[in-house]
């Protein structure tokens, strides 16, 4: 059903909100940015692929009415209606709805296990792993805010104001400091193997890729 199909086609097939579908092509950006830099081998394609389909169940767990503006021009109501329909298809288990949605897409298992490698909590054991093509999608994903791309720090002040509460209650504090050091390692062990710099990557350098990205297949 998705051989060949361009990744604009399966958002609209997966009614993907607007803002998830600009989040995921940012952060495939930024994945295809790096990969083109880099001097070591690398399968950009299934790094690129991993990134586009790594947020796809991500309305499981919205607060619709955080964001108001996310939800237009279609409306809250809508999206309420989209959010109930993957409840009632997936669960409320964003990960297991994530790895339903890449089987459903017939995505390889390289891919499946690239995306289980975007965790917080995996965060500190792919920073200690000798395979790059575990960091750069979750290194990737922690440069790109709701809005748009950031640096690594701006971005990780951004989560730790977001969960603090979740910190607390859980006792997520510890977890977090290993998750935020990881992180930092993974951009030191990605950059000394490119030729750019991580400033290089901005709003501006990852829009040039946004209109080619629409028009990814999966191989």
């Amino acid at each position: 059903l998705f051989s060949m199909t361009k990744i604009s086609a399966i958002y609209a097939q997966y009614k993907i909100m607007p803002n998830l579908q600009q989040h995921q092509l940012r952060v495939a950006a930024t994945a295809k940015i790096i990969c083109d830099s880099l001097n070591t081998p690398i399968d950009t394609n299934k790094v690129v692929e991993t990134c586009l389909f790594h947020d796809m169940r991500n309305i499981i767990k919205f607060h619709l009415d955080y964001f108001p503006e996310f939800t237009q021009p279609e409306g809250l109501e809508y999206w309420q209606g989209v959010q109930n329909e993957y409840f009632a298809k997936y669960g409320r288990d964003e990960h297991h709805a994530t790895i339903e949605i890449a089987k459903e897409l017939k995505v390889s298992d390289e891919v499946i296990q690239l995306i289980n490698s975007i965790s917080f909590l995996g965060a500190p054991e792919n920073a200690l792993s000798e395979d790059i093509n575990l960091k750069i999608p979750e290194y990737c994903d922690d440069r790109v805010d709701p809005f748009g791309v950031v640096t690594l720090e701006d971005r990780l002040t951004d989560l730790r104001k977001r969960y603090k509460h979740y910190d607390v209650d859980r006792g997520s504090i510890g977890p977090r400091d290993a998750f935020e050091k990881a992180v930092r390692t993974m951009e030191t062990q990605i950059f000394t193997k490119c030729k750019i710099k991580p400033e290089d990557i901005n709003n501006d350098t990852v829009n040039a890729y946004i209109e080619e990205l629409k028009n990814f297949v999966i191989k």
